[in-house]
């Protein structure tokens, strides 16, 4: 039930406290880091409340009046417990701040995420972070069901419930073969790549979902033609490799394998393939915590020269 509105708050209660444990409303004041014009005002507002003078004032100080001193003994069994609901409310949040449950999908978990968590462990070792890797709409049900404190997509869509910020930039690239027919050309029409059966990720994948959307839009009519499914991105780079067949991957996954000549990317000349990659929170709810610092360094790293 709601409490009487001549309950006075824990604020005056534990001020009379410090008053009469210290002798004066100054040195009361002091210690609670208030003016003592502010200490005034407080303890007269509790005298209103109560109905009585809880203090004396003297040439040597204050002190409790017989109801003041009544008052302060209820007051301590109050602050006592006020103190214990405080550290326990610390101790949870100690806990909760301790751990971090992310969902990121695959692109972001396997070539962003680690140089992050290096950051994140250099200033605070003592978060236990647990990952959750999948695709992008995977990872917005994860932060949606609370079983994530945050998450990170490369899907283009958006997610009622959710809000999302842009944390990285990317682009998919076309990779083949070094023998394929492409790879010496160095160049491939959108038709080209169109017509062509291609290794893809699941649906729900966000680098799928990017492409198949871009190559739509530029050939009106084309449907997908998928001539394998594989959710992994590694699995689809040895397919790739192997020559079984072309697929569209994040830059950042190919980026060594090209350098490396393990596969070639031809360009697609009027192809707009970038994409931002964002951070997902629930609606309304900011992220705090070990989830907030996560953010703040992968904002960070996103403007940071050569990112």
């Amino acid at each position: 039930m709601p409490l009487s509105p001549r309950v006075p708050d824990l604020a005056a209660l534990d001020l009379l406290l410090s008053v009469i444990e210290l002798g004066s409303l100054g040195r009361a004041a002091q210690a609670h880091g208030i003016s003592q014009p502010s200490a005034s005002s407080r303890i007269r507002y509790l005298e209103q409340l109560v109905g009585t003078a809880v203090l004396e004032r003297t040439p040597l100080g204050s002190r409790p009046t017989p109801a003041g001193a009544l008052i302060a003994a209820w007051a301590r069994q109050v602050v006592a417990a006020a103190e214990q609901l405080d550290a326990g409310i610390t101790a949870l949040r100690a806990e909760r701040d301790s751990r971090l449950r992310v969902a990121a999908s695959q692109t972001v978990a396997e070539y962003l995420f680690p140089g992050w968590l290096l950051t994140l462990r250099a200033t605070a070792p003592e978060i236990t972070i647990a990952l959750e890797s999948g695709n992008s709409v995977d990872v917005a049900q994860a932060v949606l069901d609370g079983k994530a404190g945050i998450g990170f997509i490369e899907s283009p869509r958006s997610w009622r419930g959710l809000e999302s910020h842009v944390v990285a930039r990317d682009e998919l690239v076309v990779v083949v073969a070094p023998r394929h027919r492409w790879a010496k050309r160095g160049t491939v029409t959108a038709a080209e790549l169109a017509a062509t059966p291609l290794i893809q990720r699941e649906p729900g994948s966000g680098t799928r979902s990017l492409f198949e959307q871009v190559l739509g839009r530029a050939i009106p009519g084309w449907q997908p033609n998928v001539a394998l499914e594989l959710s992994s991105t590694t699995a689809i780079k040895t397919a790739v490799a192997a020559d079984v067949g072309v697929s569209v991957l994040s830059s950042l996954a190919v980026a060594a394998d090209v350098a490396a000549g393990t596969l070639v990317a031809p360009e697609v000349p009027g192809l707009d393939l970038r994409r931002s990659l964002r951070a997902v929170w629930p609606k309304g709810r900011r992220p705090s915590g070990p989830a907030r610092q996560l953010y703040a360094i992968a904002l960070k790293s996103a403007h940071s020269p050569g990112v």
